[in-house]
């Protein structure tokens, strides 16, 4: 009977990874076509309007032409360290999605099934954890390229990331007063419906400043415009890729537009109530249901952020190297640090 349920629980485990990664790589890919459509909109052009109706099938055959292409591995270059770049970004692009609860649980067959990979009561460190590696994929692929360039692409990008993840994690702090959990599973919980007792539940509306230093800083971690300078072309020419080519060069380019729907869902989890949406417990319908639509809910809330993503990427110019640094050390370091202060003191004088 042990060895039953022990393999109910694994293959069920199984099915839902498979669900979460084909949905975060489907995401990734036609973010792609989702960006050239923006920016056609933005700069007043069609876009990709040639592969399939609407151009809908362009992320298909941009990813044959990647496959497809020639593979070089310069004879200068550390074979190994080379092939290990590209792959560790986007193994830890895919790997944090594990931990995010992407709706409720639903009832089978006399079974439930909870919509979350694995329920770790410290998902926020995991997440913080896996992030902080992804930046080995670039140094590692920059260093062994053995291109100046490159190199500095990596550095720029290693320095930036651990620059930004500080602000990051300091915005964190205070939110985690207010919750006393990490577990985006409770988090997520506590952000129930929308409105409770004379005011929103949603995290958004407790730490707004939490939420706008976390968000510029979502964009630093993911490399996106304006704080694109590990990959900047009038200077560095790639970047910290400049040497990639083939699926190693696709590697690196969806990780980041699959880094980009996680950090959306991350934003969507802590801040906007995750799976939860306004009046849910009013509609009347069966818990499945009401699952369904939580995670509709989720989908849309990230894909709201997706889109600003793009938003910003095709509005605002990038910073100057020493501009980004300045704001990040500056910046918003201290203000997190004042935002962790005054949170702490309201938690305190509210509480008591």
């Amino acid at each position: 009977m042990i060895l039953q349920i022990g393999t109910y629980l694994l293959v069920e485990k199984f099915i839902l990874i498979s669900i979460v990664l084909a949905i975060s790589l489907l995401v990734a890919m036609y973010s792609t076509y989702a960006e050239r459509k923006v920016a056609a909109v933005i700069q007043d052009r069609r876009g990709p309007n040639r592969a399939g109706p609407f151009g809908i099938l362009q992320p298909l055959a941009d990813g044959a032409k990647l496959f497809f292409k020639e593979e070089i591995i310069p004879s200068h270059s550390t074979r190994f360290l080379f092939i290990l770049g590209p792959s560790l970004a986007m193994l830890t692009a895919c790997m944090t999605g594990a931990v995010i609860p992407w709706g409720d649980s639903l009832h089978l067959g006399g079974h439930v099934v909870p919509l979350q990979v694995a329920d770790v009561n410290i998902g926020i460190l995991f997440i913080f954890g896996v992030v902080s590696l992804g930046v080995y994929g670039i140094m590692i692929g920059a260093w062994a390229s053995n291109n100046k360039f490159s190199l500095l692409g990596g550095i720029r990008a290693a320095s930036q990331i651990i620059s930004y993840e500080l602000a990051m994690g300091l915005s964190l702090i205070a939110l985690l007063m207010l919750t006393g959990s990490l577990s985006l599973n409770d988090i997520v919980r506590q952000q129930h419906g929308f409105w409770k007792n004379g005011y929103f539940t949603w995290n958004f509306f407790r730490q707004p400043i939490g939420f706008l230093i976390f968000l510029v800083c979502a964009f630093a971690e993911c490399n996106r415009t304006p704080f694109d300078l590990a990959e900047c072309e009038n200077e560095l020419v790639n970047g910290y890729h400049t040497e990639y080519s083939s699926m190693k060069l696709g590697f690196y380019l969806f990780a980041e537009y699959v880094n980009m729907f996680i950090s959306s869902a991350v934003m969507a989890t802590l801040f906007f109530g995750g799976f939860n949406f306004p009046f849910m417990d009013h509609l009347g319908l069966s818990a499945n249901w009401i699952t369904i639509l939580g995670v509709v809910a989720l989908f849309v809330k990230t894909g709201f952020f997706i889109f600003l993503f793009m938003w910003v990427r095709w509005t605002i110019p990038r910073f100057r190297y020493d501009q980004l640094m300045k704001l990040g050390w500056k910046m918003l370091i201290p203000l997190a640090l004042l935002n962790m202060v005054v949170t702490g003191g309201a938690a305190l004088f509210f509480n008591h």
